[in-house]
């Protein structure tokens, strides 16, 4: 464990000031804005009539590139920073992909200190950190160590408590500052990590996990542990596959989501495992592939809603749940809405778990692998209307020329294709979405009590076989580079599942642009409002176009939307950081930073001035390049 000092004040010299009433900070206190991630902010300095006057006001350079060197090409820098109280210190506060956290000045991102929990870097799972939680634990004496404290959920399965003033360790939390998530288990980091920040709140800190993808049928299981927020006892669990010894996983990846006021916390849970081979976990493999809504003091099942049964095409709950309240004929109802990578949107009772909309169910093919039993129907809500369409026949082939639109048109029509739902087997099987989504990790932004979501999806169709294990060598075992076929091979069944975008042979998916969008929803009336592409290609191919094409791009990360009428989001795969009219979905600025950067932004005012922040690193499934920036933008002073 090392420690590192104040690089240009000292800790004395800064907490002074603070102690003066110098630094006036308003909040981004938690990874999505609020604790029910609506990622919006009710600053509005920054606006539609000035934001193209938007310029750098500074930037920051963790070091990781310098001190890991090639392992960065197995990260994926997802970090949102956060925004301490005046009484915790007031420092702008990420972490790396090596779980270092950083405190900087959110005036100009001077480092005030860090912490290096040295991590096992073992295993094989990229490197990924996407944010912190802080809390005020009022067990200790005001102006005590650790009053102020900061939680984090690291790559080797450890929960930190750090005094967020100065980055210390809480030494009366767990051993030292740290408790194992491991339990009996003893997973090495390659098996179980963690990639989302914990939420803390009544006392007690919840961290889900990532869990080991597609290399075998029996994953570790996917428990949320729930700690003491004090001393990291242990208060609860709660395992999604009670009841399903023959599968695994079904873990948290994605960021959760409280609601104090009702004592609930909120689980998107992922698929079980294996993930396209069902016939050993037989029916719906709940509370697999849910929001599950739980009591937060005590860990027991309030609700679920399950939007995939059984599900055999790794549809996990890829995004936070996002809370508001839901108006209706002069009702206000406590709401939820979650997003699937399916390109479906639920709105649902958060007390209750009843949908607002009326669910249908989809009848789904049945699957040709032997002993598979697919589920006879999947809940489909008859409004929002789908964020993409899932119809693609051969007729519907894109390309840009009449070669590359033949020769889509040729591979489209030896697909198995029943729709959305169509289970994979031995026969090539389109799948769109694909695992990616759709919507993915970086959720989406509500604008206020307007009751529009924002959100960016992927419109990427994929292929997928399963290759019966004996037929061709084993190999792959990962995910894919992007637009490049791969294999995962699921031990423990008779299979391996060969997967990939379906791209003609000049490299361009088959079905037709924007290869990325960015959708408006209107919640309340249950219909798209707008939407337009998100990201331009003249980087992605061979040689790089002196000029933007507007046809999308596959997109990792999320964005934000202010009272400022914007919305801010980079996550796609050209480089560039956009804002965008909320109403109209007009691109109003841009700025081309120096590789990509696949994380969500944020916003705060600090001494009267708004920034508003990106972390660029890049991301190990684009493969276009890593780096260590963070980049903070305001007006003009």
């Amino acid at each position: 464990m090392k420690h590192s000092g104040v690089l240009a004040l000292s800790a004395g010299l800064w907490l002074a000031a603070l102690a003066a009433g110098a630094a006036l900070a308003s909040d981004w206190p938690v990874y999505g804005g609020d604790a029910g991630g609506r990622h919006y902010s009710p600053a509005d300095d920054i606006n539609t009539g000035n934001v193209a006057e938007l310029e750098v006001a500074w930037t920051f350079r963790s070091g990781d590139s310098a001190q890991y060197g090639a392992d960065m090409a197995n990260t994926s820098t997802q970090a949102t920073p956060i925004l301490l109280p005046e009484a915790a210190g007031a420092s702008l506060v990420y972490c790396t992909p090596f779980n270092r956290v950083i405190a900087l000045d959110p005036g100009n991102g001077t480092q005030r200190w860090s912490f290096d929990p040295q991590i096992n870097r073992g295993g094989d799972r990229p490197f990924r950190c996407r944010g912190v939680a802080y809390a005020e634990d009022t067990q200790s004496p005001a102006n005590a160590h650790c009053r102020h404290r900061l939680y984090l959920s690291t790559h080797d399965r450890h929960l930190w408590a750090l005094d967020a003033r100065n980055g210390q360790p809480c030494s009366g939390f767990g051993n030292g500052g740290r408790v194992a998530l491991y339990g009996a288990s003893g997973h090495a980091p390659g098996d179980v990590s963690n990639s989302s920040a914990p939420v803390v709140a009544g006392g007690v800190v919840i961290t889900g996990s990532t869990v080991i993808d597609f290399t075998r049928a029996h994953t570790p299981r996917g428990v949320v542990q729930a700690l003491d927020a004090h001393d990291g006892s242990a208060r609860w669990t709660f395992d999604p596959l009670v009841g399903h010894p023959d599968s695994g996983s079904a873990n948290v990846w994605a960021p959760l989501s409280v609601d104090t006021e009702h004592a609930l916390v909120f689980l998107p849970t992922s698929s079980p495992s294996p993930d396209y081979y069902g016939v050993e976990r037989p029916g719906d493999n709940r509370y697999a592939n849910s929001i599950v809504a739980l009591d937060l003091n005590t860990g027991e099942l309030r609700w679920h809603f399950q939007h995939v049964r059984h599900d055999l095409w790794d549809y996990d709950t890829p995004a936070q749940p996002i809370l508001f309240n839901w108006q209706r004929n002069g009702d206000s109802i406590p709401a939820l809405v979650q997003l699937t990578k399916q390109g479906l949107v639920f709105i649902l009772n958060r007390l209750t778990g009843e949908s607002l909309w009326e669910i249908t169910e989809q009848p789904i093919p049945p699957s040709q692998v032997p002993g598979e039993h697919a589920a006879l129907t999947q809940p489909k809500p008859i409004a929002p209307p789908p964020l993409l369409d899932s119809f693609l026949m051969p007729h519907d082939a894109w390309g840009l020329t009449p070669v590359d639109r033949a020769d889509c048109r040729r591979k489209l029509a030896n697909l198995h294709n029943l729709g959305l739902f169509t289970p994979i087997s031995e026969t090539p099987t389109l799948m769109y979405p694909g695992s990616l989504g759709g919507p993915n990790w970086g959720g989406g932004a509500l604008l206020d009590e307007r009751g529009v979501l924002l959100v960016n999806v992927n419109n990427v169709a994929f292929s997928g076989r399963l290759v019966p294990l004996g037929e061709q060598p084993a190999a792959g075992n990962g995910p894919p580079s992007a637009g490049k076929q791969f294999r995962v091979v699921m031990a423990g069944t008779p299979y391996a599942a060969e997967l990939g975008s379906l791209q003609s042979f000049l490299g361009l998916p088959c079905n037709p642009p924007p290869w990325g969008k960015l959708i408006a929803v209107d919640l309340y009336a249950g219909r798209i409002l707008w939407e337009t592409a998100l990201g331009s290609v003249h980087e992605m191919g061979p040689v790089t176009a002196p000029f933007h094409i507007e046809w999308g791009t596959p997109n990792l990360g999320g964005g934000i939307a202010t009272a400022g009428g914007l919305f801010f989001i980079a996550a796609t795969m050209d480089r560039q950081f956009r804002a965008f009219d909320v109403n109209t979905g007009a691109t109003l600025w841009r700025y081309t930073l120096p590789v990509d950067a696949t994380a969500t932004p944020m916003t705060y005012r600090y001494r009267g001035r708004q920034y508003v922040v990106i972390n660029a690193g890049g991301h190990h499934m684009f493969n276009r390049g890593s780096g260590d920036y963070l980049y903070a933008f305001g007006l003009p002073p």
